[in-house]
């Protein structure tokens, strides 16, 4: 028999990139290759780019200079090791990578993964091999199924696209260009995919798209399904307990998605929903298409169906022509819809946007360095510390965990709350898979610590006998 191949990815950024992954090493698995956390034993390493943080770029050469490296080091003890760079950064700067990494023998953009193995036997037979082009026919159509025994490996949880692209076009923003316009998949073919996970032990699903909720996938009816109705039929499917789905954008927040929160027991209500700046001046800049009023009056239509609704955001600090005041408009807003998290950034000119070409100009100077830096600072510890008072309001409460995998510490099995907070408690590992209700008595930094409440208390959420978690891996 011949060996397996050994195939090591690194995924960079999004979450949409883990998926992506997850799916290469699905489409190579027919090739003979398996996983391998050693990039030094691999014959393939894959690097799956994201290009919406700062120095993306950088980082990825940065990261091939080791490559070649280890490259070599396999060709001087006869080992063939090839070197793929896979993602946004892939898409947009196809041609510079070749020009610039000699070690590379694939160039593949996000849209053209599926590719992957003949791409591989071009570079054999040619010496590079690169695909860029946004492809006619749908990848994830041509895409294998994964093999029963590599989902249950991945744990109870699970990444599922359900759209890819993005339409709005914010001037600071790669996607369009990178990932291309708004794309939806069928419903019928997102429903055999869930069906197939949760048949292979998968209680949790999170949908995932660059704007998630714009999908508008054909149904079963021949019309185009909103992400809401698309939450309903998921939720059908026996064993899926808890429904989650990310990125959003304000401007698509429909009806019938706040209707899902309020419908759906198996909607968490935890939603991450970007505003990137409290400034109206700085959203019409950025051509966010909404202001931070429109902004406060999409999370007041959530928290009028779901009380206990929170959120997470993103937002960029520094962007061209920011002053104090709007960078104080941004606080007013953090401290107005005080969020459960939030991530946070410099702002850091991306080639090709609109927002790139205002630094270059005398009315919109970029915000220097330094500020920048202390405006981060101010913003992250008030975020914190409405983080900090999130979860601290969860001590002396009883909260409802699925139960993900065994912990570090011995005799701990670590699980997440509705609001994604991770929480330990001493078990058997039997509870995997399930959602069981936990008294929480402490906290340490982001986690809570607790123990099991009475059986009698068990969360309505958890599975039916018929998807006892017995049969289930417990996951990485």
């Amino acid at each position: 028999m011949t060996p397996p191949r050994k195939l090591h990815i690194k995924s960079y950024g999004c979450q949409m990139n883990v998926y992506d992954a997850q799916r290469m090493v699905d489409t190579l698995a027919p090739e003979g290759f398996v996983e391998t956390a050693s990039v030094d034993d691999a014959d393939l390493v894959i690097l799956n780019t994201c290009h919406i943080r700062e120095k993306a770029s950088e980082k990825v050469y940065s990261e091939l200079g080791r490559l070649r490296t280890a490259k070599d080091e396999a060709a001087r003890n006869g080992r063939e090791m090839r070197i793929a760079v896979a993602g946004c950064v892939a898409q947009a700067e196809g041609s510079e990578i070749i020009r610039r990494a000699p070690v590379v023998d694939v160039v593949v953009g996000p849209q053209s993964y599926h590719h992957l193995p003949q791409l591989l036997a071009k570079a054999k037979a040619d010496g590079r091999a690169i695909e860029t082009e946004f492809p006619v026919e749908d990848k994830f159509a041509a895409l294998p199924d994964p093999k029963p025994a590599m989902i249950r490996a991945r744990g109870i949880s699970s990444f599922v696209t359900v759209q890819e692209g993005c339409d709005k076009f914010c001037t600071f923003c790669v996607v369009p260009y990178t990932r291309g316009m708004e794309v939806s998949r069928p419903v019928a073919r997102i429903v055999d995919d869930v069906q197939r996970l949760a048949d292979n032990g998968v209680r949790e699903i999170t949908l995932i798209g660059q704007n998630v909720n714009a999908f508008h996938g054909a149904g079963s009816d021949g019309q185009p399904w909103s992400l809401g109705r698309l939450l309903h039929r998921l939720a059908a499917i026996p064993g899926i307990v808890r429904l989650r789905y990310s990125t959003s954008h304000p401007r698509d927040v429909d009806d019938a998605l706040i209707e899902a929160h309020r419908d759906i027991p198996a909607v968490m209500p935890f939603v991450h929903l970007p505003v990137q700046s409290g400034s109206d001046r700085i959203l019409e800049a950025m051509n966010r298409k909404h202001t931070a009023a429109d902004y406060v009056r999409t999370v007041e239509r959530f928290r009028k169906v779901r009380e206990d609704i929170a959120f997470s955001s993103d937002f960029i600090v520094g962007f061209p022509g920011e002053t104090e005041k709007d960078f104080s408009a941004t606080l007013a807003l953090v401290t107005q819809i005080s969020y459960a998290g939030a991530y946070s950034f410099k702002y850091s000119p991306r080639p090709g946007t609109p927002a790139a070409d205002m630094q270059e100009t005398v009315t919109t100077a970029p915000v220097k360095t330094a500020v920048m830096d202390e405006r981060l600072a101010r913003l992250q510890e008030l975020i914190d510390s409405q983080q900090a008072a999130f979860n601290a309001a969860a001590i002396g409460k009883t909260v409802d965990v699925l139960f993900e995998r065994a912990a570090r510490n011995p005799g701990q099995i670590v699980g997440r709350t509705a609001y994604l907070q991770p929480a330990h408690v001493m078990a058997s590992p039997d509870i995997i898979g399930q959602v069981l209700p936990v008294a929480v008595d402490s906290l340490e930094r982001y986690s809570l610590i607790g123990a099991l409440a009475a059986p009698s208390h068990v969360s309505p959420l958890a599975p039916s006998a018929d998807t006892s978690p017995t049969a289930m891996t417990t996951g990485a």
